[in-house]
């Protein structure tokens, strides 16, 4: 199978990085996490996957994130998704599997809102929907309140490297992203893979996903050590059986 690479101009002064394999569908479309790119082990994993079974994949790095251009500080969860739409409609075609991966969820869910007639099927990894309230700013000490409303930027401590830049612009524009204030009008199959260890994310989110979108085929899988990466040799393969079953194989 074929793997290219390029850069997807934005017109906004942004390129973004993709690598695509060409193959059959659905197209398997890997959405990264806050601060993660296309290089981690689940994208990797996936288009391993994917290319032993004649597969398309598209993955991508978000603007500021890995070998896109653009400032991480500039980013918000609304450029962000603008950012999938853009490289799903100029790079694929044809029914999509969306993989997303914590803040990727997130995306996903916006991506599979705005783009129903695309999405065969939906599969969140320790998905994030809505964190920049309910992780970000509804667990902020009111101290850091009050340095991020003057400073513009709050830097939090990171168990994953440096710390964690979270600016005003990140918390304000994702409050007009929010998608669990109701009832979700997404109709395709959804997978929702969690950790029940994850520090990061709370399991009881999956369900929360779960309860309020519309579709019947829902399927909540929970690994009781699993972290918030599910990274491991054993979570990985949970998730290429995951996507095995979504495009018709029977094992992964």
């Amino acid at each position: 199978m074929t793997e290219t690479t390029g850069r997807l101009d934005r017109g906004n002064g942004t390129e973004l990085a993709w690598v695509r394999l060409d193959g059959r569908g659905p197209t398997v479309v890997f959405l990264p996490g806050f601060r993660s790119d296309m290089t981690g082990d689940k994208a990797t994993a996936l288009a391993t996957f994917c290319a032993e079974r004649g597969i398309g994949m598209l993955r991508f790095d978000y603007s500021g994130h890995g070998a896109s251009s653009g400032d991480f500080l500039d980013g918000t969860i609304g450029a962000w998704a603008a950012d999938a739409l853009a490289a799903i409609d100029a790079l694929t075609s044809g029914p999509l599997i969306l993989v997303g991966s914590s803040m990727g969820g997130w995306i996903a869910l916006l991506t599979t809102l705005a783009r129903p007639e695309r999405v065969a099927a939906l599969v969140g990894i320790a998905a994030a929907p809505d964190f920049t309230r309910r992780l970000m700013w509804e667990s902020m000490a009111p101290a850091e309140r009050a340095v991020l409303e003057r400073d513009g930027v709050l830097y939090v401590p990171s168990q994953y490297g440096d710390p964690t830049p979270i600016t005003l612009k990140l918390i304000r524009d994702g409050a007009n992203h929010l998608v669990l204030t109701g009832r979700m009008p997404i109709q395709c199959p959804m997978r929702l893979l969690h950790g029940q260890a994850d520090p990061d994310v709370p399991w009881e989110l999956a369900l929360r996903i779960a309860e309020q979108a519309e579709t019947p085929d829902v399927q909540v899988i929970l690994v009781k050590d699993g972290d918030h990466r599910l990274s491991r040799p054993s979570d990985l393969a949970v998730l290429r059986q995951t996507v095995a079953t979504l495009v018709g194989e029977d094992g992964a």
